[in-house]
C-alpha cells in the first residue's frame, strides 16, 4: 500500500498547531485514495508526541529522538528525513510551510529526485500525483500546479486546513539515528518573545498598523493583547519607524499567521500586509477610514479613532472575562 508521510514540527516541547492541520488534511486523502498515513517526527523526546499523533489518526508514527534536534538545524533534519523517506518509500511527502521547512524542502526534494510544491493554501492526491493551488502574487492570485512522480513533496501554508480528530492505534517505530558530522554548530538561540506568545502558533493576533503612532499607541496594543491573552503582530510601517521589533511583522515579507481571531489596529489593508493574515478565521478592523482595504475582508469593523475605541474596548473585555 503507497503511503502519505507527513513531517511533524515541534516546539518548545509541543507539536505545532501547523503541522496537525496537516495530518488531519492527509489522514482524509489517505482515506480517499486507500493509502496509508505515517508521520515522522524529529525531537530530544520524539517518543512523547506518539500518543497525541495517533489522536490525529497517524497509522504509523515514525519517532527519531536525538539531543541535535533540540533546535532546529538544516543538516541533521534534511539527513534524519531523508532516512525515513527511503524507510517509509511514500508516494507524497507533506509537511507544514514554516521557517524550518522552507529550508530543508529544497534539499529533500534535490536529493530523492522527487517534485515539490512549496507552500500551498490546499492539495489534493491524484491517481499520478498532486494537485495543488499555489498563493502567487502576494496570495492576489491562485495559481492552479500538478505535480507527478514517484515522489511528490507538498508544503502547507498554516491555517490552510483545521486540525481536527480522529483517534485510531498507531504502530510505533523508534527509528535510531547518528548524525553525521556537521560543519555547522548551533552555540546558543536567544528569543526575540520571552514569556510572550507565539506569532507564528497563536489563536489570537493584535496587529499594529501606521494608526499606531506612538508609544502611547503600543501601550494600547499591549494592554489589549495581554487582555485577550493574544501574540502582538506589526504592519511594515511600524516595524520600520522602529515602534515594534522585525519578528513581529506580517506580511509578504514576515511572518504568515492564521489565527481563529486577528485584530487589524490602525491597518490599512494593503496586499503586502494582508498576504500574511488572509487566513485568519475571525478578522476584527479598526480605522478610522472608513473606506481602508482592510473592512473589504473584515468580519467585524469599528470606523473611529483607535485611541478611544481600545481603551473602551479593552476594558470592556476584562469585565467579561471577569464576570
Amino acid at each position: 500500500m503507497s503511503a502519505i508521510l507527513v513531517y511533524i514540527s515541534t516546539t518548545g516541547g509541543k507539536i505545532k498547531r501547523s503541522s496537525l492541520e496537516v495530518l488531519s488534511h492527509c489522514r482524509d486523502q489517505a482515506t480517499k485514495n486507500n493509502m496509508e498515513l505515517a508521520a515522522v517526527v524529529l525531537d530530544n523526546d520524539a517518543a512523547a508526541f506518539a500518543d497525541q499523533l495517533q489522536q490525529y489518526g497517524a497509522r504509523k508514527v515514525y519517532t527519531v529522538s536525538n539531543p541535535i534536534f533540540k533546535s532546529h538545524l538544516n543538516a541533521p533534519v534534511t539527513q534524519a528525513l531523508l532516512q525515513i523517506i527511503e524507510q517509509v518509500n511514500p508516494r507524497v511527502f507533506a509537511c507544514a510551510s514554516t521557517e524550518g521547512t522552507k529550508d530543508v524542502l529544497g534539499a529533500l526534494a534535490a536529493k530523492t529526485g522527487g517534485a515539490a510544491l512549496p507552500d500551498v493554501a490546499n492539495f489534493e492526491v491524484t491517481a499520478d500525483g498532486v494537485s495543488a493551488l499555489r498563493p502567487v502574487m502576494a496570495a492576489k492570485i491562485l495559481s492552479q500546479n500538478t505535480a507527478s512522480g514517484e515522489l511528490v513533496l507538498v508544503s502547507v501554508r498554516s491555517g490552510s486546513y483545521d486540525a481536527t480528530e480522529s483517534p485510531t492505534v498507531a504502530d510505533v517505530t523508534d527509528v535510531a539515528f547518528t548524525p553525521a558530522d556537521f560543519a555547522a554548530v548551533l552555540r546558543e538561540v536567544i528569543s526575540s518573545t520571552g514569556d510572550k506568545v507565539d506569532l507564528s502558533e497563536a489563536t489570537v493576533v493584535v496587529a499594529a498598523g501606521r494608526g499606531i503612532k506612538d508609544e502611547e499607541g503600543k501601550k494600547l496594543i499591549d494592554d489589549l493583547a495581554e487582555t485577550l491573552g493574544a501574540a502582538v503582530g506589526a504592519s511594515r510601517a511600524v516595524v520600520e519607524n522602529g515602534l515594534f521589533p522585525a519578528t513581529a511583522q506580517i506580511g509578504q515579507t514576515g511572518k504568515v499567521v492564521s489565527p481563529e481571531l486577528y485584530f487589524a489596529i490602525g491597518i490599512s489593508g494593503a496586499v503586502q500586509h494582508t498576504a500574511g493574515m488572509s487566513n485568519s478565521k475571525v478578522i476584527v478592523a479598526i480605522n478610522k477610514d472608513g473606506d481602508a482595504p482592510i473592512f473589504q475582508m473584515a468580519s467585524y469593523g469599528l470606523v473611529g479613532d483607535l485611541y478611544k475605541i481600545l481603551p473602551l474596548l479593552t476594558e470592556e473585555i476584562r469585565k467579561a472575562k471577569s464576570a
